[in-house]
């Protein structure tokens, strides 16, 4: 028997990733199943435990995809001196020692990292109980996990290349199934009648579930140019539900959208932020994409989105420079510009994967075939 142990989550940037190669482990091995096994047996009868925490999305997401969870503290690294960091050492160490006899009591063969609260006490306990791992970082600028990670194992895939981690190894982004296996061409006729679009080109404006302030506010402002250009558009406002629909023809406001591989499938460029997901998809589709990075935090979202940019697939924009003006001078150009997009298309495809699960899934099997024969089970 094999057993995968997945650890990461917190945030869908660790946990999608996770369930993508979950998923291709499952579809690979359920692929040469003994015959007359059940769907849910892979070959050498493998099963796939995941670890995460019960704050984050992996809580909700996991157990919805059909995967056994386990659950460790949430032990986030102390930045100041306080009453949590004396006690964080001691948190720390129960946390690691719990791992570890996790691995030894479920046979453990293989540890996966993607990241987040679960991945470092994983990647030390993998080290201690001598246990392969494999870790995978989803940002072309690598989070702490990921640089600890990447110091004790030759194992490590990157979804971006030039990603600076020891041992990086280009595979691309797992991605899920839906976004993977989309056939543009094919679903074009259902996404039009999905977001009731007619035969006009269609920009697709996104900023994440959770909406972006400056992306919605400027789009809004800048509507009546976009599709005075000939275009429709279908924006995604995301859950904060701040802006009204300005009601006009072919302006298409929606909050949520479940089924994104249909707005995929229906747009001819996109708006959005560049986060590691969003940026690993439009790329592996071959979509011409205008990227404003979210200007908080590490800035890790400028890094994803340089390979595209230098190839020529995509254009960056700071935030605070994505103006009305600005669209009204560069953007709604570039759309009447068919001829550009169309090369951008093909520039952006050319840096994108859409193989990225089964490529990390070899990592993962070359790691535990390089295992000594006493640590396979």
């Amino acid at each position: 028997m094999t057993t995968y142990l997945l650890a990461g989550g917190g945030t869908a940037g660790h946990v999608n990733p996770l369930l993508a190669t979950a998923d291709k482990l499952r579809e690979l091995r359920a692929q040469h199943a003994p015959a007359g096994a059940g769907a849910g047996i892979m070959k050498d009868d493998a099963r796939v435990i995941v670890l995460g925490t019960a704050e984050g999305l992996e809580a909700r997401l996991v157990p919805q995809r059909g995967y056994e969870l386990v659950t460790i503290p949430k032990l986030p690294f102390p930045r100041r001196v306080n009453g949590a960091a004396l006690r964080f050492p001691a948190r720390w160490r129960a946390t690691v020692r719990q791992v570890q006899r996790l691995i030894a009591e479920r046979g453990v063969d293989v540890v996966v990292g993607f990241g987040g609260y679960a991945a470092a006490p994983a990647y030390l306990a993998a080290r201690r109980s001598k246990t392969p791992l494999v870790l995978h970082e989803a940002n072309a600028r690598p989070g702490l996990a990921s640089r600890l990670g990447a110091r004790i194992t030759p194992f490590v895939g990157v979804a971006f290349r030039g990603t600076p981690l020891p041992h990086a190894r280009f595979v691309g982004m797992p991605l899920r199934p839906e976004i993977e296996n989309l056939d543009r061409s094919a679903a074009r006729a259902a996404a039009r009648e999905r977001f009731g679009l007619d035969e006009r080109p269609v920009l697709l404006v996104t900023g994440g579930s959770t909406g972006a302030r400056t992306i919605n506010r400027t789009l809004l402002a800048a509507a009546p140019g976009i599709l005075g250009a000939g275009y429709q558009v279908v924006h995604i406002q995301g859950g904060a539900h701040e802006f009204d629909d300005p009601g006009l023809p072919g302006y298409h406001l929606l909050d949520y959208v479940d089924d994104m591989q249909l707005a995929l499938a229906a747009a001819d460029a996109v708006v959005s932020r560049s986060g590691s997901a969003t940026v690993s998809e439009l790329t592996a589709i071959g979509i011409p994409a205008v990227y404003i990075p979210y200007p908080v935090g590490n800035g890790e979202q400028r890094f994803n989105v340089a390979g595209v940019v230098a190839a020529g697939g995509g254009v960056v924009i700071e935030d605070a420079l994505f103006t009305t003006a600005w669209v009204e001078s560069n953007l709604v150009p570039l759309l009447a510009d068919r001829e550009r997009l169309a090369v951008m298309a093909q520039a952006a495809a050319s840096v994108g994967v859409a193989d990225g699960a089964e490529r990390l899934v070899a990592l993962i099997d070359e790691a535990r075939s390089a295992a000594p024969r006493d640590a396979r089970g």
